[in-house]
């Protein structure tokens, strides 16, 4: 068994798991997490904790931060805010139809003394050349501006879904896996776009989660309108609830309605009665009679086995004593005479 570890770098945003290593952080205390852009600074919200599955790849933690690191992610902190500021002004200066999403500062990378990265939306494509050219000039650093899309926006800002829980992308999610609106019909979900779209506009991720349920239950269940039988008596399917895996039939009897499980009007043996290639009153399980053979046996020539194997069900045959055959005397002279059998009673009367 390994030890896992999460952490965060901002509160209630992704959680990123480390292998904790030889260091025992506690919740509430700041790591080092190892980064493409040099280790950075890290809120522990999971103490080290063994797992029982064996889990490989995940960066190890680089221990404790000291004051230093302290003090130093507090200082980028700052220059992202006055970043944010400043780019937020010149967009406004230049005109251009472009919203700041995010800010990072990076002051590790062997490359470069300090980046600035801007991450910003836009509904189209932005000539930001002279923007890029005044926060040079403004911020005093390199600049890298990337346009995101509406998805990936969602992620970085953070808030809260129609369902009252923080956004899945900015918490749990890694790809964004296409949501089409078949999936919502496939779950009986109004198609009103503001049912169905989350906070970035676009259809909700959550959409798929369930949508290989729904396709399982649909591919099995008795379709609305289908005659079953029940426990409760026949009746016809009215509705479908698939997260208890039940179906709602209206009774012929009493025309009241009644939830049944999807086993009770889907069994085995409902399924083959309802088969067209067997009858109900037919056993499922006798095996199919064979046609006696009637035909007389071929003759087989002399010295040759005649036994065979009687079938299943039949008696043996009766075995037939082979006949003797007369053999004719060597002598010349007796070629009218013939040699008596063991069997024979005639003798020359002597």
């Amino acid at each position: 068994m390994g030890m896992v570890m999460a952490v965060s770098f901002e509160r209630y945003g992704r959680l990123y798991y480390l292998d904790p290593g030889p260091h025992r952080p506690r919740v509430g205390q700041k790591v080092l997490v190892p980064t493409d852009d040099g280790p950075e600074v890290a809120e522990c919200v999971w103490a080290p904790q063994y797992v029982t599955e064996e889990i490989g790849g995940l960066p190890l933690c680089e221990g404790v931060a000291t004051d230093a690191d302290l003090q130093r992610d507090e200082q980028n902190r700052d220059r992202r805010a006055d970043a944010r500021l400043t780019a937020k002004r010149l967009i406004r200066e230049h005109g251009l139809p472009m919203k700041v999403v995010g800010i990072d500062f990076v002051d590790r990378r062997a490359d470069v003394d300090q980046l600035v990265i801007v991450y910003f939306s836009a509904p189209h494509r932005v000539d930001f050349r002279e923007l890029v050219r005044d926060l040079a000039r403004g911020l005093r650093a390199r600049i890298e501006l990337r346009q995101v899309g509406a998805r990936d926006e969602a992620r970085l800002q953070g808030g809260i879904g129609p369902c009252g829980r923080d956004l899945c992308c900015a918490t749990f999610l890694k790809d964004f896996e296409p949501v089409s609106v078949r999936m919502a019909k496939d779950q009986d979900l109004p198609l009103n776009p503001l049912k169905i779209s989350g906070a970035c506009g676009r259809l909700m991720c959550c959409l798929k989660y369930e949508h290989p349920l729904y396709q399982e239950f649909n591919a099995k269940a008795p379709s609305v309108g289908t005659p079953v039988e029940t426990p409760a008596g026949d009746g016809v399917v009215v509705g479908h609830n698939v997260p208890s895996d039940t179906v709602v039939v209206r009774l012929a009897a009493s025309g009241r309605r009644c939830a049944c499980s999807r086993a009770d009007v889907c069994s085995p043996r409902q399924q083959y009665e309802a088969s067209s290639t067997t009858t109900p009153d037919a056993p499922a399980d006798l095996p199919t009679p064979v046609a006696r053979q009637t035909t007389p046996p071929k003759p087989t020539p002399e010295g040759q086995s005649t036994d065979t194997q009687p079938a299943d069900g039949e008696s043996a045959p009766r075995r037939r004593k082979p006949r003797r055959r007369r053999r004719l005397s060597d002598s010349p002279t007796d070629t009218g005479s013939t040699t008596a059998g063991p069997d024979d009673n005639t003798g020359d009367g002597s």
